[in-house]
This record gives C-alpha cells, sequence and structure tokens, in this order.
C-alpha cells in the first residue's frame, strides 16, 4: 500500500502536468495528487495533515540545485523518506493552428527556459517570459487563446489543456534529470540489505581545518558522499573574526547539507554522526532513505 501509494494524498507544487506531478506519480503511482502554489504550501500539507507525503525537486542536472526546497527542509519538522529520479522532457506548446513561425515569445518557469535557451533561439524564438511553473505556463496559453505566444511544458501538460505539441525535447543537454525527495511526517527504519542515502545538515565553528574535520569523520569510515551543499546560516548570518591584521571581521557563517551513502542502520554511520557531534554547532539528520536506483 505504501510503495504504490493507495489511499495517500501526495502535495506537488505546481497546477496538474507539472513535471513534479509526474515524480509523484512515479513514486507513489496510485496516490491522489494534490497540486500547491508554493514549495512552502507543499510542506505546510504534509506538516498540518492536509496530505500524507509531498514530493518535491532537490537538484537539476542542468540548474542545480533548488536552493529555496533546502531552506525550508529547516524550517519544516518534515522526514526525507525516498527519492525519486525523472527525466525531463520539455515541448514547445501552443494553440490549435499555430507555427513555430508564428511565435514572438515563449513562458515557462525560469529553468525551463534556461535549460532550453539555445534551442529557442534557434527556432528563433527570442522573446522569454518567467513565470512559475510550466504546466502554469500552458495553463496560461490556452486559456488566454495567445497566438504569438507557445509554452514550454511537459507532453502530459500539452494533453491536459488542449495544445498542440510544435517541438519536442528541446532540452539544450538531451540529459536533462532532476532528483526529487519524498516527504513525510514520521521517519522511516532504515536498512542495511539495500542502497540507502542519509542526508545531514550541520554547522561549524569558525577556525581553520573545521570542514575538513567535519568531512574527514566520513572520510576514515570509509563513507562516501554524494553531495555537499553550503548555504548562509539564515538564524546567524555573520560571524566575527579577527584576521591576520587584528581587524574585526564580519564573514558569513554557513550551514553545510551533506548526503552520505550510507544507512543510519550501519554502526558505522551512527559512529560517524557521533564523532561529528563533538565538535559541530548543530546536526539534524533530514531523513535516511532508500536510494533510487531506477532508470529516470
Amino acid at each position: 500500500m505504501e510503495s504504490s501509494g493507495e489511499g495517500l494524498k501526495v502535495a506537488y507544487q505546481g497546477f496538474p502536468g507539472a513535471y513534479s506531478e509526474a515524480a509523484a506519480k512515479k513514486a507513489y503511482p496510485n496516490c491522489q495528487t494534490v497540486p500547491c502554489e508554493h514549495f512552502d504550501t507543499a510542506f505546510q500539507a504534509v506538516q498540518n495533515w492536509i496530505v500524507d507525503r509531498a514530493v518535491l525537486p532537490l537538484e537539476n542536472t542542468l540548474g542545480g540545485s533548488i536552493h529555496r526546497n533546502y531552506d525550508l527542509l529547516l524550517r519544516h519538522e518534515l522526514h526525507i523518506v525516498g527519492e525519486v529520479r525523472l527525466a525531463v522532457r520539455h515541448c514547445l506548446l501552443a494553440n490549435r493552428g499555430v507555427k513555430i513561425g508564428n511565435l514572438r515569445n515563449v513562458i515557462s518557469h525560469p529553468q525551463a527556459l534556461a535549460q532550453c535557451e539555445h534551442t529557442l533561439t534557434e527556432l528563433g524564438i527570442e522573446h522569454r517570459q518567467a513565470v512559475d511553473d510550466t504546466a502554469g505556463a500552458a495553463k496560461l496559453v490556452a486559456e488566454q487563446m495567445l497566438q504569438d505566444t507557445g509554452a514550454v511544458a511537459s507532453s502530459l501538460a500539452a494533453e491536459l489543456y488542449g495544445l498542440d505539441i510544435l517541438a519536442e525535447n528541446i532540452q539544450d543537454e538531451k540529459v536533462n534529470v532532476t532528483r526529487f525527495m519524498m516527504l513525510a511526517r514520521e521517519p522511516i527504519i532504515p536498512r542495511v540489505d539495500k542502497p540507502f542515502k542519509t542526508s545531514i545538515v550541520f554547522s561549524l565553528e569558525e577556525g581553520p581545518g573545521q570542514l575538513f574535520k567535519a568531512l574527514a569523520v566520513f572520510a576514515l569510515r570509509e563513507i562516501n558522499l554524494t553531495k555537499i551543499e553550503s548555504r548562509p546560516h539564515k538564524k546567524r548570518p555573520f560571524r566575527v573574526a579577527d584576521d591576520a591584521f587584528s581587524t574585526r571581521v564580519k564573514y558569513f557563517d554557513y550551514l553545510f547539507y551533506v548526503d552520505l551513502e550510507a544507512s543510519m542502520a550501519d554502526p558505522k554511520t551512527q559512529n560517524a554522526l557521533r564523532n561529528l557531534e563533538e565538535f559541530a554547532t548543530f546536526l539534524r539528520v533530514l531523513g535516511s532513505y532508500p536510494t533510487d536506483v531506477s532508470e529516470a
């Protein structure tokens, strides 16, 4: 029931037909998907028991990390219980009868526009307008019956909103994969009989070698790191220190998000985190969950 999503309500950000909805359906094939206008709304929907899960993007092979969701992970007391990778195949959509030569403008999410920049230029479409969501762009083009404006969105969005697909796979790089996290109110029980990841976030005192020391607790135990992301510490954005000239200087203070190729059920992972706790000023486990080994 859990793996199929039967009976589960799963939140995603965007309008129906968004890539995030496709990711939610891949994660929980038989779930009821619930669209949310903003990332924060999806987090709150899980936290307030409106839905059972949320499936939200963390990073893309072309666009990099979705920093907003890293920040929201700290603001909300939710747990990562899985990951899902989705191949993003952008299409150029327009109303029935509109040809590529008629298009003077295209609208979509900023990342989608950036991922298709060269292809859109080659198609002769120079003007681009950013909106909040790819499927929302398709919906807008359809509802306003725009004749000189197309949308970059999914083939599902074309089907839902009655648009023609003028061109398929228009992303500049054909390998375009987004990694999504699956969020729940409670963590899952970690295991060691299948590949697992563990995501953590921590902060450190200032000083030479502190980050090296933190990463060494994993290297010494042969725990592989698959990602490290630094974000300014919003609650403590600056630290003050004396530099070599005895001048008081304000430096950015950081939180470090790290993905470990390890399970919390493994004693060496537990020992590594205990070691890190000895000198980290803050440490939180965001989740320990199965690695997505399926085809994107």
